[in-house]
């Protein structure tokens, strides 16, 4: 077990993610407002995960935090908050470091973005702010997968949209490969079966090939790939993509400001 002791402020869908892989190295505390919901959270964990109910004060002095509410509960949630944290390594989509240093006191803070892959150890998550702090951040969240560190905070906004949106994006695309399947004639969980099987196959493929590449390797002249990749084409399923980072990337920063 680490030295290092996480405090996780939140109790939703990120911060249970997240929990899940880090307390298997740190002790943890979580801290929320509901308890009923602390309690149930809490069931699958040991002893080195605990909680607390968030009252009118609580003290964050030299505590390790990671800050998972949502972004507009900022300003209320950390008024609750004395003292000053050793580390603030907050979640929150689009909000800056300039405002969480000014709502929450911390000797390091640092903005990074997980997804909900976390849970099984397989997030993307990027990171950026304080690099006196940089190893230990990365460090934390290397145990809920794999973590980039930014050079401006430009770039976590714009990898917000991958980075953060991405599971829903894909499970997009997994959802339409799907219904496509059982439009020709497969069965629901045959199809269902196929699009999994086919995404836990492409991770290693992606990890190691030029997306490009990877495609050219795959598309045969005149073949059912080239055939499908043409469909996709005069649909403007790449621009709808593009147009997806956009607009997520636009939102991130209506977010913080």
């Amino acid at each position: 077990m680490h030295d290092l002791k996480l405090t996780i402020i939140g109790s939703g869908n990120m911060a249970e993610a997240i929990l899940h892989s880090v307390s298997k190295t740190y002790t943890v505390e979580v801290v929320a407002r509901d308890q009923k919901r602390l309690e149930t959270l809490l069931q699958p964990f040991g002893t080195n995960v605990s909680y607390q109910v968030l009252g009118e004060t609580y003290d964050i002095s030299d505590k390790n935090i990671i800050l998972c509410v949502k972004p507009y509960a900022l300003a209320d949630v950390s008024k609750h908050f004395s003292g000053q944290a050793n580390a603030l390594l907050s979640v929150l989509a689009g909000v800056r470091l300039e405002d969480l240093k000014r709502h929450i006191a911390a000797k390091h803070t640092v903005r990074t973005m997980p997804n909900l892959a976390a849970k099984y150890s397989k997030s993307m998550t990027t990171l950026c702010g304080d690099s006196t702090f940089k190893n230990e951040a990365m460090e934390i969240c290397n145990c809920f997968g794999e973590s980039l560190w930014l050079c401006h905070e430009k770039e976590i906004d714009i990898a917000t949209a991958v980075a953060g949106s991405g599971p829903a994006f894909l499970a997009l695309v997994a959802e339409s490969l799907a219904d496509g399947c059982v439009k020709e004639g497969l069965k629901r969980s045959d199809a269902q079966d196929l699009v999994k099987g086919l995404f836990a196959g492409f991770a290693p493929l992606i990890a190691q090939n030029h997306p490009a590449m990877l495609k050219d390797a795959v598309m045969s002249p005149g073949g059912t790939t080239a055939a499908g990749y043409g469909a996709l084409e005069e649909e403007n399923v790449r621009n709808g993509f593009i147009k997806a980072i956009q607009k997520a990337y636009e939102k991130a920063k209506k977010l913080g400001g």
